[in-house]
């Protein structure tokens, strides 16, 4: 079986499921790839918290000693949180050990530049390169590197977050704050943030040790029980983290499921209140965000799908503020990662700031739906099929940045092929959910024909 059907590897590192393609053996070759890049200096490791992760780790520090480099450990920590690390340390690179949204039996490898960002396409591919050519460097006994114990970066990552709000302003609002860590590596820091900015707060799923209380995705059917924990509590928000918490969704006041897509419109309405200048998210985002910055007369641009891509758009045009709509804001002034501590302290700081509901916040914005789905298709017959799209919706505005997107006044439609299955995916976005769904059957029978 190849590389990419035992692994799913994207532009930042590799997943797959611990004893079914993702084992220590491939670790430490990944990892020795990854580090073979490298320039000196030292390297920080840290895990979400899943019960395989210590395995792993040790499977990843054994690699780096055995090129003569210095591990960094700093244990479980977000993915966030990584990124400060990195960069907190001035380490050459990083890796987070984590499988993000992914059930129990999945893991992986996310890989961190000197930046502290996830690296880009071009370095991932350089990394694939060495790993299928499997040729290390490993050094002799008495040039093995080192462990180095660090502190898990919640200082350094809390005083970043808590500096780009007016944390007095929340604390006197004193806000009572359920978060649904769901058993990953959110509630280190997102207790002891949310306890600075003066919340009363709730945990639930408190211990870092991946027995998921819930599905870790979190979406609308997963959160179900955490919606009505949020009202029981009396909380004016109830804050809910994928595993390795750089991901966001909201619960209003109400128990109200406002969702991923909301937690990047929610922090860009509130920062282009205050500050202008370029806003970026990724091509498969709601566009509540184009017209949010619409609205503020500041340049938007889309980037292809993918935290890296992301990131270095923002960087190539001087973004101050950018994310993915799923769940995942990236403010400079803490870090290019996407990071669920930034959405909660935007969104405090916003209800504070205009004393207002998070209800009624959530009715002011801009009002889409979204219908996700996708279709079986032979991939060697990817580009006939975006081609046959982009002819059958001709009136549209045509985008081959990621895929086909297709664009009309209040609505869109992308398509893409999935890296890992013989599929392609369909998102459409549009006013009302009927229009949406109309959008992507129509897609289905042209992708079918």
């Amino acid at each position: 079986m190849s590389l990419h059907h035992q692994l799913m590897i994207s532009v930042s590192g590799l997943r797959g499921i611990v004893g079914a393609g993702l084992d220590p053996l491939v670790a430490i070759r990944y990892a020795a790839a990854f580090v073979s890049g490298l320039a000196p200096g030292p390297i920080v490791v840290t895990r979400d918290g899943r019960g395989t992760g210590a395995m792993l780790a040790a499977a990843v520090h054994s690699a780096i000693a055995a090129l003569g480099r210095e591990v960094l450990d700093g244990d479980i920590a977000a993915t966030p949180t990584t990124g400060v690390l990195v960069r907190q340390y001035r380490a050459a690179g990083g890796f987070q050990i984590s499988a993000s949204h992914n059930p129990p039996e999945y893991n992986g490898l996310k890989l961190f530049s000197a930046d502290g960002r996830v690296i880009s396409a071009g370095d991932g591919a350089a990394v694939l390169n060495r790993y299928q050519a499997g040729e290390f460097a490993w050094v002799p006994h008495h040039a093995v590197g080192r462990t180095t114990k660090i502190e898990a970066g919640i200082t350094e990552h809390r005083r970043l977050v808590v500096a780009t709000v007016d944390a007095a302003r929340i604390r006197s609002r004193r806000f009572r704050v359920l978060l649904d860590a769901n058993h990953g590596a959110g509630s280190l820091l997102g207790r002891s943030l949310l306890q600075a900015l003066g919340c009363e707060v709730t945990v639930v799923g408190e211990t870092p040790d991946g027995r998921f209380s819930h599905p870790a995705e979190p979406t609308e059917e997963n959160l179900a029980d955490v919606r009505s924990q949020v009202t029981a509590a009396g909380a004016d928000v109830g804050f809910c983290q994928d595993p390795d918490a750089d991901r966001l969704a909201v619960i209003d006041e109400t128990g109200r499921y406002v969702g991923e897509e909301y937690t990047l419109a929610l922090c860009l309405d509130h920062i282009l209140r205050q500050r202008q200048g370029p806003i970026v998210t990724n091509c498969s985002t709601s566009r509540m965000a184009q017209d949010l910055a619409d609205r503020s007369g500041v340049p938007f641009f889309r980037s292809a799908v993918g935290e890296a891509n992301v990131t270095g758009t923002m960087l190539a045009h001087g973004a101050i503020f950018g994310g993915e709509g799923n769940g995942g804001p990236i403010d400079p002034r803490v870090g290019y990662v996407r990071d669920s501590f930034v959405g909660m302290a935007l969104i405090l700081d916003a209800l504070a700031a205009r004393q207002l509901r998070l209800s009624q916040w959530v009715d002011e914005l801009p009002k889409y739906a979204i219908c996700k789905t996708k279709f079986a298709t032979d991939p060697q017959r990817t580009a006939a099929v975006l081609d046959a799209l982009a002819a059958h919706f001709g009136d549209a505005q045509a985008d081959r940045l990621d895929g086909l997107r297709l664009d009309w006044p209040g609505k869109w439609l992308l398509v893409r092929a999935s890296n890992t299955e013989p599929i392609v995916r369909a998102i459409a976005e549009a006013a009302t959910w009927e229009e949406a769904e109309q959008l992507c059957a129509e897609a289905g029978r042209v992708i079918a024909a």
